[in-house]
């Protein structure tokens, strides 16, 4: 059986530091988060918390509701309902990674892409590794990858040479507005980036010790 893995981002790969976040400036961090379905009789239910968000807070259902434009209480009640869902369910996992962006070096900064998927093989490799198929699911119009290899073939090439997995991956974007799983893993990224980015801590709080959470460039 295949394991399913929908994956987002928060923040984004521009440079300009010297400004502040929303007046001209880049994010000063970047969160990827993944949600990683084992069985796949299972890959449903990231999306059907979405879902019963949507009908909770009548939200209007022809377009995403993004993490940015959240209230702090349909914010926090997501965290709630992540919490419940993966509870107990060793068949779900949460994932996210942070990096610190004013950490990296100058020379990295060249190819954000290559930083976008050192992220994902630190995050995602050894869970990859454990199946014998792995589905990718993230949003097309996640950031491009333009640096010889592709995104998929990276990975792939890291679980087959590197780690000595037999792990077939499978590379299957979907847009956001019509994957619930996608849209679930962009409000897990926000959960994460919003404490590092905005201080928000009340989510995070909440979702933690659920979350399997790790840096990179935190420290100087």
């Amino acid at each position: 059986m295949a394991a399913t893995i929908y994956i987002d981002e928060s923040g984004d790969l521009g440079w300009k530091l010297d400004m502040p976040y929303g007046e001209g400036g880049s994010s000063r961090h970047l969160t990827i988060a993944a949600v990683v379905v084992r069985e796949h009789e299972h890959a449903h239910r990231p999306g059907r918390v979405v879902r019963d968000m949507y009908k909770a807070h009548g939200w209007d259902t022809a377009s995403e509701k993004k993490w940015t434009r959240m209230s702090k209480a349909a914010r926090l009640d997501f965290a709630c309902r992540a919490v419940k869902l993966v509870s107990g369910q060793p068949s779900i996992k949460l994932f996210a990674m942070t990096v610190k962006k004013s950490n990296v070096q100058e020379h990295l900064r060249a190819d954000p892409n290559l930083l976008y998927n050192y992220m994902l093989k630190l995050m995602l490799l050894d869970e990859m590794a454990q199946h014998d198929e792995v589905i990718m699911k993230p949003d097309p119009r996640t950031i491009k990858v333009q640096s010889g290899n592709s995104q998929h073939e990276y990975l792939q090439t890291v679980l087959w040479y590197e780690h000595g997995a037999q792990t077939r991956l499978h590379n299957e974007p979907e847009d956001s507005q019509g994957q619930l799983g996608i849209q679930f893993a962009d409000m897990l990224a926000g959960v994460v980036q919003s404490h590092h980015e905005h201080n928000q801590q009340a989510p995070w709080r909440k979702l933690r010790s659920e979350t399997s959470w790790s840096s990179l460039f935190f420290l100087p």
